[in-house]
């Protein structure tokens, strides 16, 4: 037995190649094709660390829930009538079935679909069906019929997170600075954000890693989304889509870019936007610089996307959305996505918003479809036993620098490490911190250690 956990965590350790010194990181395609490396995952990421569950906005009033999952276990969210927020196992204590099947909804009470035993919206068992002729023992009637909490449910700023680990640090410590980047989508309005009401939610057949990696790769903009560029060259033509003012990717080449990492698998990537008056906080800009003022709000203005280890992405390089991954096999993926919108907006810039996002980011836009075939044909691809190391994270460590560089450093930050290039440099430096963290959390796992102190 300790031979065979020696040789799993020999075959963890083999799968990121970590030698910064020596100029190298690069990634084993084992990684994205094998069931047992899987089954891992879910035990010692999913469900050891910090997951997001959802956003506030989607609990507005008493009684309202959502439901997700933290790796293979379903999630209640609820609202109670307090207006307490709770999360919790979504199986009934009876018969372990799930007790909600909706996504979302406002609900006093769920009633099991199995045996009819009801929970209210705080969790607690109000009903066992006919138990006054059941017969219980009195030691089943002093048991805990509750729905059983989560570990940890978190909220920075709105955005929720849960965690089946009691072992976990608080979340403001697992954000660490990699928080300043969702303050930058909060504070663009004074009054929040919200999702907008409606989501998409798909599947591919593909490692989730593949959309871990993607949310944080300009690199590939050319080749999977020629197609968008064409069109946008026809729109400042004027014809087709204008109403969705898409920006000219074409004049960022030359700007300045960067890509940061950050504790506990974060990252981001940012560009400088050369047309900000394409930006839909754009008419606001002179009250957003009078409360955050003109640093945060010129970062703003750049396009942004962070990844949230292990399964969230904000994307704002064109207009805000929220990316949710949930693996649900080594070589299938659910996706959910989310429009991401500043509470109280004039109803002409949640238009402009609405056609920008549904433009490229819905699954009958011009981007997500290239993603996910691209993902798949990876899939196929990364089973080619021949392969060994991918050699696809290696772009801008050149210019990696092991602190904020000076663009990164005005944000007041301290990142794990930094990378200032060009945009046309299609730095892949952020894959760095995600797959450091993946293979800290397995290895943490399989050698029976505790993955936080």
């Amino acid at each position: 037995m300790r031979t065979d956990l020696d040789s799993l965590a020999s075959r963890l350790a083999a799968c990121v190649d970590d030698r910064l010194p020596q100029g190298i990181f690069r990634v084993h395609r084992a990684a994205f094709v094998d069931p047992q490396i899987f089954e891992l995952e879910q035990r010692y990421i999913f469900e050891r660390t910090w997951c997001f569950l959802g956003h506030e906005s989607q609990l507005h009033q008493p009684h309202d829930f959502i439901t997700t999952q933290i790796g293979s276990t379903p999630i209640l969210v609820s609202r109670d009538g307090e207006g307490r927020l709770g999360a919790f196992v979504n199986a009934c204590r009876h018969k372990g079935a799930l007790l909600c099947s909706r996504e979302q909804g406002r609900a006093r009470a769920h009633v099991c679909p199995y045996h009819g035993w009801v929970f209210d919206s705080a969790g607690k068992n109000t009903l066992l069906k006919y138990g006054a002729s059941a017969g219980y023992s009195e030691a089943f009637l002093k048991d805990d019929h509750h729905l059983i909490p989560i570990a940890h449910l978190g909220n920075y700023r709105g955005f929720l997170f849960g965690s089946l680990n009691r072992d976990v640090p608080e979340l403001a410590a697992f954000l660490g600075s990699a928080a300043t980047l969702i303050d930058l989508i909060v504070d663009q309005s004074p009054h929040g954000v919200e999702l907008v009401p409606g989501r998409t939610l798909y599947t591919y057949e593909g490692n989730w890693k593949l959309q871990l990696d993607n949310g944080v790769d300009p690199y590939h903009l050319s080749e999977a989304h020629a197609s968008f560029l064409d069109v946008q060259a026809r729109r400042r033509k004027g014809m087709g889509n204008v109403d969705s003012r898409s920006f000219d990717w074409s004049r960022r080449d030359g700007l300045p870019a960067g890509a940061i990492n950050f504790d506990h698998g974060h990252s981001a990537v940012w560009l400088e936007q050369p047309e900000p008056d394409k930006r839909p906080i754009y008419p606001a800009i002179d009250e957003i610089r009078s409360r955050v003022g003109n640093t945060r709000a010129d970062w703003m203005l750049k396009g942004r996307n962070v990844g949230i280890f292990p399964n969230m992405q904000i994307a704002d390089a064109i207009s805000p959305m929220l990316r949710i991954f949930r693996p649900l096999a080594v070589n299938l993926t659910e996706m959910r996505a989310y429009c991401i919108a500043p509470v109280g907006e004039p109803t002409a810039q949640r238009a402009w918003r609405l056609r920008q996002y549904e433009d490229f980011f819905n699954p009958g836009g011009m981007a997500t479809p290239d993603d996910a075939v691209l993902y798949e044909d990876c899939q196929r691809g990364l089973s080619a036993m021949p392969l060994d190391y991918l050699q696809g994270t290696s772009r801008g460590m050149g210019f990696q620098q092991s602190h904020a560089d000076e663009v990164v450093s005005t944000l007041g930050i301290q990142p794990v490490s930094s990378a200032l290039g060009r945009y046309d440099t299609y730095s892949e430096v952020a894959f760095q911190g995600p797959y450091r963290e993946w293979q800290r959390l397995l290895l943490a796992g399989v050698k029976g250690e505790r993955p936080y102190e």
